[in-house]
């Protein structure tokens, strides 16, 4: 994972980390799945919560945007008998994928995964130098679109919504001067002026460009936006009694899984002053603790999961609510597809 906004660790700067599935055991638990069963796992990465779904005897619809995730993963469509089917696409689209009758559960794990921070040609992490990418898809406007073509403002705001970067606008404006003379093109390149601009102190535990990177990564991806289309799908294809189960790594994402389960949880619409309040039927109950965290154990074995949190809920018999993004209260940045070459 590139980072944590909540004060958790930051792995964008350390080294090759192998991808290991963050709370399995823990995500296996809140979906249950039982034989016969269909969940779809909408990140598919490397098949790690795919094939534990697997072993407990359900079928799996596996998604993932990255093209390349879902051609590593044809031997395990291979081996699992024909209880596996992958398909190349955004999460945020699994209502099209559902079948007629819904689906028993849904998992997503939000983030980058470490086999792309690993691929320097991806252009996630600024330890490799590589082309100033970070698209998931492998297509549409990458980072370098972003840093060349950005107004000011935008990369401000960018860099300080996203990844809560208190030295933005310094940043933003020694891009602006950078690319005036030479585009951006390489992680590298915009690296190097990132640490020239604010220079690491000796108690910094990151790198200068970590908060950066990740903002320019969840803006490409539109990671936040996503995040909540995919909630607001889960809904409408999960049947009574299939189980959402969440597990994020930074503030803005949980704190949007949180807001989506609060609302959802059947409270009183309306002011308390009113003389009318009126209770909308619950379409999630909660499952387990409120927010489950990594064991000390795992987080020493797996450094990803330090700042994971997971959550989750059981569908009702409730009809879905309104597809009404103002729940989220995203952040309300620059177009993306305005910056495209």
């Amino acid at each position: 994972m590139a980072a944590d906004l909540g004060g958790g660790s930051f792995e964008a700067d350390g080294g090759p980390v192998r991808h290991i599935p963050v709370l399995l055991s823990e995500v296996i638990q809140a979906l249950a799945p039982k034989p016969g069963q269909t969940i779809l796992d909408g990140t598919f990465g490397a098949g790690g919560y795919t094939s534990a779904i697997l072993a407990e005897g359900a079928n799996v619809i596996g998604l993932d945007r990255d093209p390349n995730a879902i051609a590593g993963g044809q031997d395990l469509v291979k081996a699992s008998g024909g209880r596996l089917t992958l398909i190349h696409s955004r999460f945020s689209e699994l209502a099209e994928h559902a079948p007629a009758g819904g689906l028993d559960g849904i998992v997503l794990d939000i983030g980058v995964s470490s086999m792309q921070i690993d691929e320097a040609e991806r252009g996630f992490s600024f330890q490799k130098n590589g082309p100033l990418d970070m698209r998931m898809s492998a297509s549409g406007v990458s980072a370098a679109d972003v840093v060349n073509r950005a107004k000011v403002s935008d990369l401000i705001r960018i860099f300080g919504f996203l990844g809560e970067e208190k030295q933005a606008g310094r940043i933003a404006r020694a891009i602006e001067r950078e690319r005036a003379k030479e585009p951006f093109t390489t992680t590298r390149q915009l690296a190097n002026v990132i640490e020239l601009t604010t220079p690491r102190k000796a108690k910094d535990k990151i790198h200068p460009a970590t908060r950066v990177f990740q903002a320019l990564r969840v803006f490409v991806n539109d990671e936040l936006g996503e995040l909540a289309q995919a909630l607001l799908a889960a809904e409408r294809a999960l049947k009574p009694g299939g189980r959402l189960v969440i597990v994020s790594f930074h503030s803005l994402e949980d704190r949007i899984v949180k807001k989506f389960f609060q609302d959802r949880a059947g409270k009183a619409a309306g002011s308390r002053h009113l003389p009318e309040v009126h209770d909308r039927a619950a379409t999630f109950t909660p499952v387990g603790r409120p927010m489950v965290a990594a064991s000390d154990e795992e987080s020493v074995v797996n450094p990803r999961a330090r700042s994971a949190k997971l959550r989750a809920g059981e569908r009702t018999s409730a009809p879905a609510g309104t597809d009404d993004l103002s729940i989220f209260n995203l952040p309300n940045l620059a177009a993306l597809e305005k910056m495209g070459s």
